[in-house]
């Protein structure tokens, strides 16, 4: 009698990757059966025997995500001193722009634009990314300011929203199809506000 599921040479970490990709270019809600089992290469109980619904799935894609893509905003948070952390950061969404084999904008954001066609508990994963990354931010600033390279009543939830607010616009420009070119001078302009953030006085 013939089994049935997914069969035995399924690579689940594979499977996971391609509906990440579909997630990431299509949202959660356009993102249908059929664009996922086609991606991934099974059949719809196959799916659900492996990752149990659409959005357990898609939640297990963010994680994937942050662990695959988020390393260049961890990367750009090691940078020797506050601003240049901030300059990497920003500057690693006009570089992403420049992968052709990657699609453009960030999954954790295009996704989380309309959060009402989300399910709850994917909608808070997405909030709770989004803060996080909005808090090592602020952490890195609280650093530069321990260390000297921000003055000790700068007010730095102000600068972390700033900047973070710019690199959010900038991935949504890299959805629209702005080039590096242009994101990088996005990138540059944000950072002449710096030393007013920073309550820094120039001599």
């Amino acid at each position: 009698m013939p089994t049935r599921g997914r069969p035995r040479s399924f690579d689940r970490d594979k499977a996971l990757s391609s509906a990440m990709r579909v997630f990431w270019t299509k949202g959660y809600a356009d993102a249908s059966m059929a664009d996922l089992t086609g991606a991934m290469d099974i059949n719809s109980p196959s799916l659900y025997a492996a990752f149990g619904s659409k959005e357990q799935l898609f939640r297990e894609a963010v994680k994937l995500y942050q662990s695959s893509e988020g390393g260049a905003f961890c990367a750009a948070m090691g940078a020797a001193t506050a601003r240049d952390a901030v300059e990497a950061a920003l500057l690693a969404v006009a570089a992403a722009a420049e992968c052709p084999d990657r699609p453009p904008g960030c999954l954790v954001l295009m996704a989380g634009a309309h959060p009402d066609a989300l399910p709850r508990a994917a909608c808070s994963d997405l909030s709770a990314v989004r803060a996080g990354t909005l808090a090592a931010l602020e952490d890195r600033l609280r650093q530069g300011r321990d260390a000297g390279e921000i003055a000790p009543d700068a007010n730095l939830a102000a600068m972390a929203a700033f900047y973070n607010t710019v690199q959010q616009g900038m991935v949504f420009r890299a959805r629209d199809g702005a080039t590096a070119g242009e994101l990088r001078g996005t990138a540059g302009a944000a950072m002449l506000a710096w030393d007013g953030l920073a309550g820094l006085r120039r001599s």
